[in-house]
């Protein structure tokens, strides 16, 4: 009696030591089941945050390519235009997101200035004076030709508008061209317009535009 009642103890005893370590195994299971699930959801996590932030880097990068800036530095015909917004760390800022609208002295237009005051505008000391120049090109909000065409004809042919420099630029047409008049009474004639670029428009005109002193 005594043998049987150790044996049915014994047997209990052994049931329920299967019982636990069968609870433990399944709660490592569990445990490692979890700990790889969230190594996962981590690794997917971080695949994703990296493609996001490459995806905005090559956006950014096409942004800039495509910039007023970018755009200038693509045209063989702008390189002095691009070595003075360089100078006069002006560069950056149209190349940043935004809305401006650049009236781009060519090449020749730079030539038609004499050598002397080419060299001025160049000079480390006359950085300011060569950004006062610059920013008198520049005007804030991207104005298509449609929209300048509109303006110049609602003022009557004569449309006065400021640039980013404070001083104002008057634009008319002559036939189908625009033409801008500096503070100067200088005129400039638009050889290419409406060039689109990720912040703005671009008007490529003949003459350096000049503000009053």
């Amino acid at each position: 009696m005594i043998f049987k009642n150790t044996s049915i103890l014994f047997g209990a005893a052994l049931t329920a030591l299967v019982l636990v370590s069968s609870c433990e195994d399944n709660k490592k299971k569990e445990e490692q089941m979890r700990i790889e699930t969230e190594r996962v959801e981590r690794e997917s996590a971080e695949k994703a945050r990296m493609e996001m932030e490459a995806e905005e880097a090559r956006l950014k990068e096409e942004a800039r390519a495509n910039s007023i800036a970018g755009q200038a530095m693509k045209n063989e015909d702008l390189t002095t235009l691009v070595s003075a917004l360089q100078s006069a760390d002006l560069a950056a800022m149209l190349s940043e997101p935004g809305e401006y609208t650049v009236f781009a002295p060519s090449n020749q237009a730079f030539e038609k200035l004499t050598q002397k005051q080419r060299d001025e505008l160049m000079k480390p000391e006359n950085k300011q004076m060569l950004t006062d120049v610059l920013t008198y090109h520049v005007v804030k909000g991207a104005i298509t030709s449609d929209k300048f065409a509109e303006a110049i004809k609602g003022a009557k042919g004569s449309y006065k508008f400021e640039t980013v420099k404070g001083d104002e630029l008057i634009a008319s047409m002559s036939g189908d061209q625009f033409v801008i008049k500096d503070a100067t009474g200088k005129k400039a004639q638009v050889i290419l317009g409406n060039v689109e670029a990720s912040n703005g428009r671009i008007y490529i005109i003949d003459t350096v535009l000049m503000f009053k002193k």
